[in-house]
């Protein structure tokens, strides 16, 4: 049906935009040079190059590929107060901020409650820190990294 064109077949597509930007690319593309001059050559050498180098750091670098996968980007950090630790393994965190009201122009306390997986034992009145994770069950999507300070008995 369709033959598949081998590399070094010429193409009837128009030139890719890289190409189309140097006026040797664009004399070449319409015929008006065979050979390439040193420009070209240099150019085409520097593109045959990189997907050699790239191919190479691929295959030398499996061990930095699964190092650099092991590292995180900036998760969501939030500082809040245990409220419930009813739960196994399971805290409330709830976090306040303060949120200017836009007519009165006060500042207003909002809270907001986040379940958090806690391996560390928080207990009620606790500060602790709390990162964002991946889904853990149907509400729990926050982990307690530390506790900041444990709550006065």
């Amino acid at each position: 049906m369709f033959r598949r064109k081998k590399k070094d077949e010429p193409t009837d597509a128009p030139p890719a935009p890289e190409q189309a930007q140097t006026a040797d690319a664009v004399s070449e593309a319409t015929g008006a040079s065979e050979a390439p001059t040193a420009s070209e050559a240099s150019a085409s050498e520097a593109d045959s190059g990189a997907p050699a180098e790239t191919a190479a750091e691929k295959s030398s670098g499996g061990t930095e590929k699964v190092a650099s996968s092991k590292r995180r980007g900036n998760r969501v950090q939030k500082v809040g107060t245990v409220s419930s630790d009813k739960m196994q393994k399971t805290v409330v965190v709830r976090v306040d901020r303060l949120v200017l009201h836009p007519k009165y122009r006060r500042y207003v306390r909002r809270t907001s409650k986040f379940m958090a997986h806690d391996d560390l034992g928080a207990t009620t009145g606790d500060r602790v820190r709390i990162v964002e994770t991946r889904p853990l069950s149907a509400n729990k999507r926050w982990r307690v990294v530390e506790i900041v300070q444990k709550a006065a008995k």
